[in-house]
């Protein structure tokens, strides 16, 4: 690999995300119209049949694969391609969108992550997660298993997720496109129903309806569409063995998101996380996963995590905010979507747009987004020029 192959060599010069949420009002095409035509206004686009040179979709349940965003957009004369990657899709159709600029191939390209499980008929994500160690599971099941043996290792407990909670619930209440708006406490959250000990209702995501686009174009392009363009300083898709048929699988990390985070310091020049990293987005799919997420990252160490959520390290007013729109707890979790929305509120908070929930003096994100099934995990750093 070369490291430094992709570094600030790319550019992204709009953005826009519909309303996540139970929208039973719109079809996917509705919402994809919606995210595509705020970044064409952010990026000041008047003719995206023109400017748009190729589309990198992702989307889990697409209804009608690529000819739902060509259709949606009427942007038929170009590839347009999808990319799937359970949870991870939105980065890595992302991440391919990068490549294709950074190639030299196209100069402006649009990325779109998509997905309305609501309308699928079912309660939750139909994961094809089928045993751990043998055993049937569910995806709230399988990491109850990673919480019990990190709380029996680190002496970690329930109270510590709910904090995580906690956090998320405020921050999505700063947030305008957010699916739930409602402030918790601790009690409210080790007092709600058990989903699969240790989680509770207020430890699982909540699975929503929505749509998140980027338009990307090469750095030197990108003062023809605004100054305050942000940079794609590292991306990078990695995976590991299914942990179930994974002797050296030790329930206390998350191997993938190591591996993911290691390739993308790389290629961004990050050697001290904790302090070089301003802002994160991290994939919550679960308090548990959050958690484990501080410590893969790289921003405590191996067993500190329950401390740092005691002090408030990772709260608005902390050392490293993280997921300063509520994550996929509060904002809401459209698998293809997820990943794109986590680098829209990069974006945002780079460029000191995010209002209420803005972080100060930030100029370094990460976003981490982790899927496959359930294997993978996807990085991505932006920053300020």
């Amino acid at each position: 690999m070369n490291p430094e192959a992709i570094r600030d060599k790319v550019a992204i010069v709009g953005m826009g995300c519909c309303k996540f949420g139970e929208n039973w009002d719109k079809d996917p095409q509705d919402m994809i119209v919606e995210a595509a035509y705020e970044a064409y206004a952010d990026a000041g686009i008047e003719n995206p049949q023109k400017q748009i040179e190729a589309v990198f979709c992702g989307a889990q349940y697409p209804s009608k694969g690529t000819a739902e965003v060509a259709d949606a957009l009427k942007l038929y004369d170009r590839p347009v391609s999808m990319v799937v990657n359970y949870c991870a899709t939105g980065t890595d159709a992302f991440r391919y969108g990068v490549f294709a600029v950074a190639s030299g191939m196209y100069d402006t390209v649009l990325v779109v992550g998509f997905d309305k499980p609501k309308d699928r008929g079912v309660s939750g994500p139909s994961v094809a997660v089928t045993g751990v160690r043998g055993l049937p599971a569910t995806p709230a099941g399988w990491f109850s298993h990673v919480a019990a043996r990190y709380f029996d290792t680190y002496g970690a407990g329930r109270e510590d997720l709910a904090r995580i909670a906690v956090k998320n619930h405020h921050n999505g209440t700063l947030a305008p496109k957010s699916m739930l708006k409602r402030e918790i406490t601790v009690e409210d959250a080790l007092n709600a129903r058990v989903i699969s000990w240790p989680f509770g209702l207020y430890d699982c995501a909540a699975q929503s309806d929505g749509a998140a686009a980027a338009i990307i174009t090469h750095r030197e392009l990108a003062r023809g569409y605004r100054d305050d363009f942000v940079l794609v300083r590292g991306i990078g898709i990695s995976l590991s063995a299914d942990p179930k048929e994974d002797p050296s699988f030790d329930f206390l990390r998350w191997k993938p998101t190591e591996a993911a985070a290691k390739q993308v310091y790389l290629q961004a020049g990050i050697t001290d996380p904790k302090k070089e990293i301003h802002v994160a987005q991290v994939h919550d799919c679960f308090t548990l996963t959050e958690l484990l997420a501080y410590e893969d990252l790289g921003f405590c160490e191996k067993g500190s995590a329950k401390e740092h959520i005691k002090s408030g390290t990772f709260e608005l007013g902390g050392e490293l905010p993280v997921n300063t729109d509520g994550g996929l707890k509060t904002f809401g979790h459209p698998t293809g979507a997820t990943g794109v929305r986590m680098i829209y509120e990069n974006y945002k908070q780079l460029q000191g747009k995010a209002e209420k929930r803005q972080v100060k003096n930030a100029t370094v994100g990460l976003s981490h987004n982790i899927g496959g099934a359930p294997q993978a995990c996807g990085v991505c750093i932006v920053a300020m020029p």
